[in-house]
């Protein structure tokens, strides 16, 4: 029994942070991904790039839960979730931004932050004012810092440039320490100072902490990825690391028109 049990805890140990076999989503008639299959590692750093309707986004939607998969399976850290709504892909360490914000603009940098890790945690609805030594608050400190928001912390979301808000999503999705993360074009509409900004932010996380990022700007995502997955038409076009991406001529063709970066 106890063999077992060990032999259990090893296999999550070595599985995959994410594997999707098979996966295809139908909307009607339409099929916006086809028989996509990928294995990304514990801890790896994975950028999904594509034109639009390349079918990044649905492809983070069923990831998350948000659109089950048509047919198909996506297994999390070794556990099948395909089934699973996303508040169970939540509690077993998956996160994501959305392009759209979710921020509550009339809370400080840190309460939004607060209040991530606090609905992420047990004492989720407890309503008493925490004490100074929470260590929920200590947590928020931290994220606040990492995502470079330190000289904020006190300042209304309202009052926040545009990228400072994107930095602020970021730590929102780090809350309760995930174990991989979805992030949803965070580059966009950005400046180029701000873009330097993010990819710092974004290689300055844990080593353990794995993810994958939708992104336009290949710039970006070059930077800030292991390995690189290029989509087109709902399938997977390209796989490979970010230089090999960068001089394959057929990527260059599709995807930049003999050009490079931007939208």
């Amino acid at each position: 029994m106890a063999e077992s049990v060990a032999a259990r805890i090893a296999a999550t140990g070595t599985a995959n942070a994410l594997e999707l076999r098979g996966v295809s989503r139908m909307f009607g008639a339409l099929a916006a991904l086809t028989d996509i299959s990928m294995t990304v590692a514990p801890g790896e750093r994975r950028a999904v790039l594509g034109s639009n309707g390349a079918g990044k986004t649905t492809l983070f939607n069923c990831i998350t839960g948000d659109f089950p998969p048509s047919s198909g399976s996506i297994r999390l850290f070794g556990e099948d979730v395909t089934a699973f709504p996303p508040q169970e892909r939540i509690r077993r360490g998956l996160r994501r931004t959305y392009q759209i914000s979710l921020l509550f603009t009339g809370l400080s940098v840190l309460d939004n932050v607060y209040l991530a890790c606090r609905g992420v945690s047990r004492g989720r609805f407890s309503m008493l004012r925490p004490p100074r030594n929470d260590a929920l608050l200590a947590s928020a400190e931290d994220l606040v810092e990492a995502v470079h928001l330190t000289p904020q912390r006190g300042t209304l979301v309202a009052n926040l440039a545009y990228g400072q808000q994107r930095q602020l999503e970021i730590a929102l999705a780090l809350a309760g320490a995930p174990r991989f993360v979805l992030f949803d074009e965070p580059a966009a509409g950005l400046s180029p100072t701000e873009r330097r900004e993010l990819i710092e932010i974004l290689t300055g996380l844990p080593e353990h902490m794995g993810y994958m990022i939708i992104e336009h700007d290949m710039d970006v995502a070059l930077r800030v990825a292991e390995k690189v997955t290029m989509m087109h038409n709902g399938r997977i076009f390209k796989e490979g690391l970010p230089q090999e991406i960068e001089e394959d001529e057929e990527v260059q063709e599709l995807y930049l028109g003999g050009g490079h970066g931007g939208h």
